[in-house]
Formats: C-alpha cells, sequence, structure tokens
C-alpha cells in the first residue's frame, strides 16, 4: 500500500492536489495531509508515505528547508513541488535536493499526472533495487559465516593457505602477522546430553550456530581467538586460540562453563599443546582429536583434556580376536540364544576394564570387522566381498547414555543384532546356494546332450566358474566335469542296447564329437568299452 502526503498552508490548494491525482490508477490508497514544514516532518517520521507534494513559500518550516531535511533523513520519498514562484533559485534548490518536479500554480492537470507518474515509477524501480539489495545483504550474511567457516577449516589441512587470506583474516579476526603461536581446541558435539540432541535433532545447524556463538563471546573481546564448524567433520566445532591468555586451558574451560549455563549441556573439550601458527595446524588438530580419543568413555563428567604425548597406561589390555571363535561357532549355528551367550563372554570381560578410550573402541571395531570379514570369506567364498559391503556398518557410532558415557548395554545390544542379521544372512545364502546349485544339476541332466562348459553354465547362471565348482563339489561329493561325464554314461548305456546305432551315433547323441574320447570317458566310467557293454548287455 502506497502513501501521499500533500503540505500546504492553504487548504483549497490540498483540496485541488486531492480531487485533481487518481490515485487508484498509482495504488495510493491513503492521502495524508500537512499545513507547513513541521508538520510534515512528523507526520513522514510516523507514516513514510513515499510521495510527498509539497508547497515552497510555508510558515515556521518552509519548502525549502522541507527539501533539505527529506534529503537527510528520508531520501527514499519522492518530492513533487507546487508553488506559486517561478523562481529560478527555487528550481534550483528542489534540482538539488532531489525533487522529481517542480510544478506552477495554478495546476496543470496533466503536468501533475506526469509528474506523479514519474514520481511513482522512481520509487518503484528503487523499492525493487533496495528490495533486491535487502535479499542480497541477507544471502550474504548467511553465506558469510560459512565462507569464513570453510576457509579456517580448509587450513588445518593447508596451512599454506594462510598467505592468501592473511589480510582478510586479520581484518575479520585479528590473526594478523604478530600471531606466531596458536593453541586448538576441540568441541566435541557427540558428548552433548541426549535431551539438547533430541532439542535440536530437526535443525542440526541451529545447534553449530548456537555453540559457536556462545564461543566467540568468549573470544571475541579482547580479540583471544575463534570458533567455527569445523566442515570436514560432522560433529566438531574448532577453538583456534591465539590471544595473550596462551596457554588457553582456563579460557576453554571457561567456555565450557558457559555453553553449560547457556544449554544445560557439558561438553568434552580436546585442546592441543601451544605450537607455530599457521605451520602448527595440522599437527594441533591431530593432537586435540588424539586429547579426545583418550579421555575415558566411563566417567559422566565431561572435562576439559589436555594433549600428552604418552598415552595412559591401560593396565588390563583386551583383544577382540581372543574371543572370536566362541563368537563364530554361534553365528553359525543360526542361534539367537547362542549369539547372545558367546557376545555376553566378550561383554562380561569389557565390564571389568576402569577405563575404556575411544582409541580402544576404534582397535576392537578393527578386530571385529577383520574377524567378520574372515567369516564371510569362509562361508561365502568370492561372494564374501559383496556380502561384506552390504552388511557391515560403515563406521562404529559411540552408544553414550543421557549422560554422555559409554553405554555397554546398548553396545552389546548393536552387535547382538548385527551378528544375528549376519546368521540369518548365512543361512538365507546356503538355502538359496544349494537351490542354484540344484537347478545347475537340472541343467546339466536337460542339456547333457549338448557341448556343455564350465563356462556356459558360469554365463547362463551368472555366477564365476570358481563359485559353481566349489558349491557343486560341496554338495555331490563329484566335481561338475565327473557329474557331466556319469550321465552321458548313463544315457550312452541305455542307447547301446539298440544294435542299429554306431558307436559314432551314440557318441554324438551324448554330446561327443570324438568317438575315441567318447569310448575313453565311457570305459572310465563303466568299466567296459562301448563295444564291450554292447555285446555282454545283448538281449
Amino acid at each position: 500500500m502506497m502513501k501521499a502526503i500533500i503540505v500546504d498552508d492553504e487548504k483549497h490548494v490540498r483540496e485541488a492536489i486531492k480531487l485533481l491525482v487518481p490515485w487508484d490508477e498509482f495504488h495510493i490508497e491513503e492521502i495524508l495531509e500537512a499545513q507547513d514544514g513541521q508538520e510534515a516532518i512528523e507526520t513522514i517520521l510516523e507514516e513514510r508515505p513515499q510521495i510527498i507534494f509539497t508547497d515552497m513559500m510555508m510558515p515556521l518550516v518552509g519548502g525549502m528547508e522541507l527539501l533539505e531535511w527529506l534529503q537527510t533523513n528520508y531520501p527514499s520519498g519522492k518530492t513533487i513541488v507546487i508553488s506559486g514562484f517561478d523562481d529560478f533559485q527555487l528550481v534550483r534548490h528542489t534540482v538539488q535536493h532531489g525533487g522529481v518536479d517542480y510544478i506552477l500554480k495554478p495546476i496543470d492537470a496533466e503536468q501533475l499526472h506526469a509528474a506523479v507518474t514519474k514520481a511513482v515509477d522512481c520509487w518503484n524501480r528503487e523499492e525493487t533495487e533496495r528490495q533486491g539489495q535487502t535479499q542480497r545483504n541477507i544471502e550474504m550474511n548467511q553465506i558469510r559465516p560459512v565462507y569464513w567457516d570453510k576457509l579456517l577449516s580448509n587450513l588445518i589441512n593447508e596451512p599454506t593457505g594462510y598467505e592468501a587470506a592473511a589480510s582478510a583474516l586479520a581484518k575479520e579476526f585479528g590473526i594478523g602477522p604478530h600471531i606466531q603461536e596458536c593453541q586448538l581446541a576441540i568441541v566435541n558435539m557427540h558428548t552433548l546430553s541426549g535431551k539438547l540432541k533430541e532439542k535440536f535433532r530437526t535443525d542440526q545447524d541451529l545447534l553449530f550456530f548456537s555453540i559457536t556463538n556462545i564461543c566467540n563471546e568468549f573470544l571475541r573481546e579482547p580479540r583471544q581467538g575463534v570458533a567455527y564448524r569445523y566442515w570436514n567433520s560432522d560433529n566438531e566445532i574448532i577453538l583456534l586460540l591465539f590471544g595473550p591468555a596462551l596457554p588457553g586451558y582456563k579460557l576453554v574451560a571457561s567456555i565450557q562453563e558457559g555453553i553449560e549455563a547457556t544449554l544445560r549441556s557439558r561438553m568434552d573439550i580436546g585442546i592441543s599443546s601451544i605450537l607455530p601458527f599457521p605451520a602448527g595446524l595440522p599437527e594441533a588438530y591431530g593432537q586435540a582429536r588424539t586429547a579426545l580419543r583418550r579421555r575415558n568413555l566411563l566417567t559422566a563428567g565431561k572435562e576439559v583434556h589436555i594433549y600428552q604425548e604418552k598415552p595412559p597406561a591401560n593396565p588390563l589390555l583386551l583383544s577382540f580376536s581372543d574371543y572370536a571363535e566362541p563368537i563364530r561357532l554361534a553365528v553359525r549355528s543360526g542361534s539367537p540364544e547362542q549369539i547372545h551367550r558367546s557376545v555376553l563372554l566378550w561383554f562380561e570381560a569389557v565390564n571389568k576394564l576402569e577405563s575404556i578410550t575411544q582409541e580402544q573402541l576404534e582397535l576392537w571395531w578393527n578386530e571385529y570387522r577383520l574377524q567378520r570379514s574372515r567369516w564371510l570369506l569362509e562361508w561365502f567364498g568370492d561372494q564374501a566381498n559383496e556380502l561384506n559391503a552390504m552388511t557391515e556398518p560403515s563406521s562404529f557410532m559411540i552408544p553414550f547414555e543421557e549422560s554422555g558415557t559409554l553405554s555397554i548395554p546398548l553396545w552389546q545390544q548393536q552387535m547382538d543384532a548385527d551378528l544375528t542379521g549376519l546368521s540369518q544372512l548365512m543361512l538365507k545364502h546356503q538355502h538359496q546356494d544349494n537351490n542354484v546349485i540344484f537347478e545347475i544339476a537340472k541343467y546339466i541332466q536337460n542339456h547333457y546332450h549338448q557341448d556343455i562348459t564350465l563356462q556356459e553354465i558360469a554365463n547362463h547362471f551368472y555366477l564365476s566358474r570358481e563359485y559353481i565348482s566349489r558349491k557343486f563339489k560341496q554338495e555331490f561329493k563329484v566335481n561338475l566335469s565327473d557329474y557331466l561325464s556319469s550321465i552321458r554314461a548313463e544315457k550312452a548305456k541305455l542307447l547301446l542296447l539298440n544294435p542299429h546305432l554306431r558307436i559314432a551315433q551314440v557318441a554324438e547323441m551324448v554330446g561327443y564329437d570324438d568317438e575315441k574320447y567318447f569310448s575313453k570317458v565311457f570305459k572310465k566310467i563303466v568299466g567296459f568299452s562301448p563295444n564291450e557293454y554292447r555285446k555282454v548287455n545283448q538281449p
């Protein structure tokens, strides 16, 4: 909705303008009035009209002063001067201070219409541009933090990129040439409370934004560092510390308390030693990450974990491989109860530990994956890689309790479920394997008289030659070529009872092009040559 204001100390002039302008045509729905410049200023500040009609000679504040005020305080409004004075200085003043047109009294309707058209068109163009600029500013404000996050994230992998961005980083964050040393801390999002994760479940970006803002409140004044989302990980916020407060353990601890006070949840934070900037950024990130990976996941309290070169000693080392054989046999049995009992043996040992770190979990996970792959290779041969890709979890997600500690019962449930699923898959594929092997045997029985090769069977059933050979031998206790030869020999026995068929004809009818080779194979299987068998079995 557009508004207009008519400023003139003469009421009849105001009425004339109201009558002469076709307001609907210009989509102007509200017409305001003022008797002088002072009243106009007050109304304009309150109502923000788009189009302003003004006289030049008025009491208190005249048109010249109003034009000057408008240019400074409300330049978006479009002003049309309607004056009884044909004075060059007044016209010049109008142009200098942004007036759209200067119309003389008595008012000519066509001139007024043209002036209003010009003013409205000008305002619409500028408003479109303003809206476009506003949208561009919104988009830029949304993109800008992402730009800085990605630039700072890239410095961890490629610290040499600092030189190209040095001036921009100095201006934006105070990371100038005087910064020679730094520390890097990692805020681990996985260690948030389950309640807070659920609250932000549908908007993870807002959670990252909130925590990053809290961190930057502590780092911004005085400039002691910058917090940003690390784009090379799904669950980390980086604190790059470079201010005079290094080492920054106390500062990071304050940030941790600030997060808890605002979001009612503590988080584990790993912090590196002091290293050169920017060359030491990759090492600093590795140290902070290692500090987190070495934290005791059985401890409920969230802490700031300082990197130490030597890992803490673990008095009781466990290897999953030592418990793998009973689990393998249980999976092979197909019994969920057996699987549960075998897995329980492993977790009884795990529950005796006083400390479990992420490093230990990753070691056990890799052992588990290796054993799993071996079992699949043993059970499925050349199909193992395909089945492993279909069934293996992509990565080990640490199961946390609401308090943020490692949930061993949930971990046990996950392993039970995975191994039970693997067992069911094994039984299903064994059944399918048996079916396809019997289909191959039936195919041989129906096509024995053709030139059947192992490669032709493999192509027909979309299986590898090696797989068919191995599975066929397992099921029938004889290799495929001997199985084919025995079927051909049995068919040849029947045909040889017909005295009108020559040996060469019988050989061809059961799939042999070479009569001598047929006779050799037949004798090996039956114990007689074809001629001898015919003579012995003549009616």
